[in-house]
């Protein structure tokens, strides 16, 4: 498998409105959509679907709960096509690296693992572009599971 590019960040952020005034209104990135209630938004520069992910978690929750602000995921486009996913998944399992995650998010297809480090890391094939091109609020589309 190769790394196309960096495709997008995931951060957990304290006070969305607050984030969203600093990445939408002074760098210029476009809101194209909101998920979880409106807790979560979704920003692209145009150059794909969204580049970044904003998720309000409030104060930062203790450990148990598994939230804290700052990064929450990376994703790397590793292909074009369901064919290339599932062959990345395969090279994975061969190499001893567990899946803890797929799924369909409408304009992508994901695998979501851990680095050496416990990073959560997805790895994504982009569905047809007409998809977000005609519809940018389809990337806060309902996730469902992916099977491969």
């Amino acid at each position: 498998m190769k790394a196309h590019y960096l495709g997008h960040v995931v951060f957990y952020v304290k006070d969305l409105a607050c984030s969203l005034a600093f990445y939408r209104d002074l760098l210029g990135f476009r809101e194209v959509g909101r998920i979880f209630n409106g807790a979560a938004a979704a920003l692209t520069s145009g150059r794909t679907h969204h580049e970044l992910l904003l998720i309000q978690v409030g104060e930062a929750p203790g450990p148990l709960q598994g939230r804290r602000r700052g990064l929450y995921h990376i994703g790397i486009k590793v292909g074009d096509s369901l064919d290339e996913l599932r062959s990345a998944k395969k090279e994975l399992e061969q190499a001893g690296v567990t899946i803890v995650g797929m799924s369909d998010h409408t304009v992508s297809q994901s695998l979501y693992l851990h680095d050496p480090d416990g990073n959560e890391v997805e790895l994504y094939v982009d569905a047809d572009e007409a998809i977000w091109r005609n519809d940018p609020a389809a990337v806060v589309s309902p996730i469902k599971p992916l099977s491969l």
